[in-house]
């Protein structure tokens, strides 16, 4: 892929990633607005804690979703300094076809392998 490609990929990415977290913070504000408007006991109101569970995976949702972004932001970054496709683990290329699915990666499939271990 060209630096030209990749970029476009990274933005394509970020903007979607944007789009998901005004998204999901509308849908948060919607079930805090919801919730307010309702006196509900999450812990004797059978309702309840569907609120508190559904407030709970939006929430997680949009912590993923701003982690997803502060990743894309750090890869433009290692396209800005010549830094993208290098392993930060080990200094050697990171395979085409892992930044084809995985834009964002910081490193090869050996070393992000042994860190998981």
């Amino acid at each position: 892929m060209t630096e030209q490609t990749v970029e476009q990929l990274l933005a394509a990415e970020r903007a979607g990633t944007m789009q998901q977290i005004a998204d999901l913070s509308r849908d948060l504000g919607g079930i805090i607005d919801a919730s307010a408007l309702v006196a509900t006991d999450d812990e004797h109101d059978p309702e309840g804690s569907t609120i508190a569970f559904e407030r709970a995976q939006v929430t997680a949702l949009l912590t993923r979703a701003r982690t997803r972004l502060e990743e894309l932001d750090r890869a433009l970054e290692r396209l800005r300094t010549g830094d993208y496709g290098v392993c930060e683990g080990c200094g050697q290329p990171i395979a085409a076809e892992r930044l084809a699915v995985r834009p964002s990666a910081t490193m090869c499939i050996t070393c992000a392998s042994a860190v998981r271990r």
